[in-house]
């Protein structure tokens, strides 16, 4: 392989991952909040807004339901408006995170569903406020969820980002298209998805070692 080609492969890892970073970051903000708030606005519960749940969990439901590439092309108008351009890696950004948000806001409900309601009432007779709650109890107890949730978006944003490629977004996946398969070089798609995999396995085995930092069950190891 050239040291042009190579030099492509180094530009296009960066390019997928400061769109991963940057999507994940921003759909986080974005998600986390989101999600809190469904897992905590039922009917009865801490921020309780029936109405309101039902309405912003059809939004994200729908959300979720559109296929990537779908939502890719169907935004297009507001990713010009966003950033100028509908093309580029900023430009892959703007759907990427509309992607990502949805996803993580259904992983952190997900999570925070699963922590004791006991611990809640506890929280409550002591008079903790639905927010002193919220932040040193069910984020502090689903917080190992929440990372491995994370993961997971992180890794299918490694995909999406891959995606963004046929249409412009630059990155492994637009390198793949342009060169392993347009102009029929089998060792640039080889690189590509070497270089895919492995950056999915080392966000995987960051998301699992840092889950198990916050998780208070596990087992600590306690030889020296």
């Amino acid at each position: 392989m050239s040291a042009n080609l190579i030099n492509l492969l180094w530009v296009s890892t960066l390019q997928t991952l400061y769109m991963v970073a940057l999507s994940t970051i921003i759909g986080t903000l974005i998600g986390g909040p989101l999600g809190i708030f469904l897992a905590t606005s039922k009917k009865g519960e801490l921020f309780s807004a029936p109405l309101v749940n039902r309405v912003l969990g059809l939004a994200v439901n729908a959300a979720r339901s559109t296929p990537f590439i779908i939502l890719v092309v169907a935004i297009i108008p507001l990713t010009r408006f966003i950033v100028g351009t509908s093309i580029g890696t900023n430009a892959a950004i703007v759907p990427l995170t509309i992607a990502a948000a949805p996803f993580i806001a259904r992983l952190v409900e997900a999570s925070i569903r699963e922590v004791d309601s006991g611990l809640i009432e506890a929280a409550r007779s002591m008079g903790a406020t639905p927010a002193q709650i919220v932040r040193k109890v069910l984020v502090a107890e689903a917080m190992p969820g929440i990372v491995l949730g994370l993961t997971l978006a992180v890794v299918s944003l490694i995909g999406y980002s891959a995606m963004v490629g046929a249409v412009g977004g630059k990155g492994l996946g637009d390198l793949g298209i342009r060169y392993g398969y347009q102009r029929f070089m089998p060792e640039v798609m080889l690189a590509v998805v070497v270089i895919l995999i492995v950056m999915v396995q080392l966000v995987q085995s960051a998301g699992e070692w840092i889950a198990a930092r916050f998780d208070k069950r596990a087992p600590r190891n306690q030889g020296r």
